[in-house]
């Protein structure tokens, strides 16, 4: 319910529905509940996990991996996977290591739409140009799945 009433919900009223009917913005709410229903445990979350927020910085002699800039809360853990694949993402040996600690549960992969969609149309917001398309083919995806 938090994600359909203080994320998703926000942005579609943002967004004027994304350019959905009423009836969509139902449908989409239902799918996207359906598809959130795993019950993960709370993480605590970065909240804006992309790569322009992660790089490295040197301890001494050492390197070691930096994140900055954090919307810090509690949620799914795949939130943060999932926005490392927008912008650029990072590279395959960032998700080998994840998952050798931590495998991601099945069904991450339709997830990753879902709580990708909620940045996509924040972005859409703050920057109008081609977000909105890319919200409305997320939203045909979230739909089919």
């Amino acid at each position: 319910d938090f994600w359909n009433e203080k994320r998703l919900g926000h942005m579609l009223k943002l967004t004027r529905g994304a350019g959905l009917t009423e009836d969509d913005v139902e449908k989409l709410k239902g799918k996207t509940k359906e598809l959130l229903s795993h019950a993960p445990a709370p993480s605590l979350l970065h909240g804006d996990l992309w790569g322009g927020n992660a790089s490295f910085c040197r301890d001494g002699d050492v390197v070691v991996p930096v994140i900055f800039d954090p919307a810090v809360y509690y949620g799914d853990r795949e939130a943060d996977v999932a926005m490392t694949y927008l912008f650029g993402g990072f590279d395959a040996d960032f998700y080998r290591g994840y998952e050798a600690e931590w495998p991601l549960p099945d069904g991450h992969e339709r997830r990753r739409t879902v709580y990708n969609l909620y940045h996509i149309l924040n972005h859409q917001v703050l920057f109008g140009g081609s977000y909105a398309q890319q919200a409305r083919e997320m939203i045909e995806q979230i739909l089919q799945y």
